[in-house]
């Protein structure tokens, strides 16, 4: 375990990746039609 494993937190942080065990903020996450302007607020 350690900076190469790529199933670990630290792993996932060295290779600048996410999954589950680094998953992105949920707030932070838009679909992509929000980004686009697609849906109405």
């Amino acid at each position: 375990m350690g900076k190469g494993d790529l199933k670990s937190r630290r792993g996932k942080i060295n290779r600048g990746t996410f999954g589950a065990s680094r998953p992105k903020k949920e707030a932070n996450r838009k679909t992509k039609s929000e980004k686009m302007g697609l849906v109405k607020k």
